[in-house]
This record gives structure tokens, sequence and C-alpha cells, in this order.
């Protein structure tokens, strides 16, 4: 049986497939990513020409030492496609992201594409949403404000993001609530109603925005969704 590492490693290389030659594409954020990222620089290496539209500092710098070249979003009219990872996805295809803090351009990038790709290992495929902390990107004037308004949405628990004992700045110079809802009923719903919140700049809730699902699994297949 695979491991976890062995999974997203097998998931990097057969998303590398996936991408077409002299194409601009949406690059996400995130261990599985990383893989895909390794993967397309041995390609480019043996004469791939691929560009990509990073979305998040991380990713760029990532794709650099792949000698992978980037351009920014706004360079853009459209994408082909975008691959991206997951915190959880259900049986219709809507996710939570954004456990890597980049949520806000991963759902820019994602929205100027025509396809997203998701790649997650087996343990990402959940029956209802809402395990995973929902990533909430809010203005750090006035987060608590944001938090009274989430925990009134029948949040259980909310929380501030922080790493390595500082709160967790995003590309976007905002900060990060994890909200903890436990189980999310109606997701669609919720990300109308959290978006109605002043202060939030964007959820981690995709809704109806994956086309495709790929997952990894530990004994080594891969399923196409």
């Amino acid at each position: 049986m695979l491991t976890q590492e062995e999974i997203k490693m097998k998931l990097g290389k057969y998303a590398a497939g996936l991408v077409p030659a002299d194409s601009v594409i949406g690059m996400g954020t995130g261990s599985t990513v990383y893989w895909l990222i390794q993967e397309l620089a041995n390609r480019v290496r043996d004469g791939l020409s691929i560009k990509i539209v990073p979305t998040s500092t991380q990713t760029k710098q990532l794709a650099a030492e792949a000698g992978i070249p980037s351009i920014a979003l706004n360079e853009v009219d459209s994408l082909p496609l975008t691959i991206d990872g997951a915190d959880e996805i259900d049986d219709d295809f809507q996710l939570i992201k954004g456990g890597g803090g980049a949520l806000l351009l991963e759902k820019m990038v994602a929205a100027a594409s025509e396809k997203l790709i998701i790649i997650a290992d087996e343990s990402k495929l959940v029956k209802q949403l809402g395990h995973f902390p929902l990533p909430l990107e809010v203005i750090p004037a006035g987060w608590k404000q944001v938090h009274k308004k989430v925990m009134a949405k029948g949040c259980k628990r909310a929380e501030l993001r922080s790493k390595t004992d500082q709160i967790f700045i995003t590309d976007n110079g905002h900060h990060i609530l994890d909200c903890y809802f436990e189980k999310i009923d109606d997701a669609s719903s919720l990300n109308t109603a959290l978006h109605l919140i002043p202060g939030i700049v964007e959820t981690g809730l995709f809704i109806d925005m994956a086309t495709t699902i790929v997952i990894g699994r530990a004994d080594g297949t891969i399923e196409t969704k």
C-alpha cells in the first residue's frame, strides 16, 4: 500500500500528462501540486513548453526553481484549465479549499478557467463537507466583527489562523478565519450567506467549479470522476 506522500507523487505524475503542450494553465497550491510541478519540470527539461498562472507566491517560487515561467492572471483572457488540490470533496464535487491560505487567488484563477481539475488522495473524499475547518479570508481591521457574525450562522468554533506563533497573513495582506461548522448541510446557501457578511473577502467553499476529480488511492490506482 502506498503512503500518502507516494499517492501525491503518483497523482502529480498523472496530472502532468493532462497538461497540453504550448499552453498557459492555472496552477494551484499545496502538497499535491508540489509533485505536479516537479514532474512538469522534468518534462520542461525534455522540451515541453508551458507557462502557468500561479495561485500563490509559493507556487510561483516552486515553478521558478523548476524552470517553469509564470505570468499574472491579468495577462490572460481565459485559461483552458487549472489543476489544484482540495481539502474536502463531496459527492456533488463541491469543495472546501484554502488549507494553504491561497483560497482567494485559487478561486479567481479557477473562475477564469474552462476546466478545474482537482487532484487529491482518497482521504479528501467525504459524504458531507464541514469536518475540515472552512477557511474565510477576512479583512484584518474587522475580523472580530466577522467572527461574531459567522458564529451566528451556526459555526461551532472559529479561530484566527496563526503560523509559528504569528498571525498568518495571506499573499493579499488578509487574515484567515478557520471556521469549524462540523457539518455543512447546504454548501451553496452557506457560501452565499457568508459573502453577505462585510469583511469576508472570500470563502473556501468552491461551489459548482470542479469539472473533473482525480483521486489517488493507497492501492496505487487512480480514479477519474
